[in-house]
């Protein structure tokens, strides 16, 4: 299985153009579109949310993940192995927390490159067809490496809103099992209280939760959180004094 992960939006041709790279290397591939709406342009933020979202993929899944403002640049393209799990994408950092929740990663720069790669969609040219020779058991030129300090000195959690959903419920950096059952999270100006689910609270009262995939969340009961409060990407949520 080959799961996709980008900031290229579901609408133009970037998401489908790389698709289409994977398939060509390999027609049989199965490929699951996990999200294309990651924090844009922001690697940062986008490294909590695929390490969040990296505990349920299955073992032996080839992950392609593209969030890569400085694609053509000096960054290095990188494999890395954390579990059973590949990862292929650019060392910007977007690989830095799940591999230190990992423990055991391994990383390996891309030394392999096709004819005629575009410098500005490595996407497509670069990371798709590696993923489709993992994919396949196979693994291409590369070097181990060490980490890149991409991301080194980022906390292990944080403390800041990194995603919105469309209903508008704000996911935090923050991972709900290092907070206790009475902690509050300060976030707009408020102290908002735990619950379970929403039906816990009244309608149209704002709360964090535990999401799905283990972050701390904002929401309001049958409403926007995001609007609401006034949240967006890089507001900062963390637990109240």
């Amino acid at each position: 299985m080959i799961l996709l992960f980008s900031d290229f939006g579901y609408s133009g041709p970037y998401a489908g153009q790389m698709r289409t790279a994977l398939l060509a290397q390999d027609p049989d591939a199965a490929i699951v579109d996990l999200m294309h709406d990651a924090p844009r342009c922001d690697p940062k933020a986008a490294a909590y949310l695929l390490a969040a979202l990296a505990g349920r993929m299955p073992a032996e899944c080839v992950c392609l993940a593209v969030v890569d403002p400085g694609v053509g640049g000096d960054r290095t393209p990188l494999i890395v192995k954390a579990g059973r799990r590949f990862f292929v994408g650019p060392g910007n950092g977007l690989f830095e927390i799940l591999g230190r929740r990992a423990g055991n990663a391994r990383g390996w720069r891309i030394d392999w490159r096709p004819e005629g790669m575009s410098d500005s969609f490595h996407g497509r040219d670069l990371f798709a067809p590696v993923a489709a020779m993992l994919g396949k058991g196979a693994f291409p030129q590369a070097a181990e490496v060490g980490s890149d300090g991409a991301g080194a000195t980022w906390p292990d959690d944080l403390p800041e809103a990194i995603y919105t959903d469309g209903f508008g419920n704000v996911m935090s950096g923050l991972r709900a099992s290092l907070m206790g059952e009475e902690a509050r999270i300060a976030v707009a100006g408020r102290q908002l209280r735990r619950a379970r689910i929403f039906s816990d609270v009244a309608a149209g009262e704002a709360f964090w939760y535990e999401n799905s995939i283990g972050l701390v969340e904002i929401a309001v009961n049958r409403g926007s959180a995001a609007d609401i409060l006034d949240l967006k990407p890089g507001d900062p949520v963390g637990p109240a004094p």
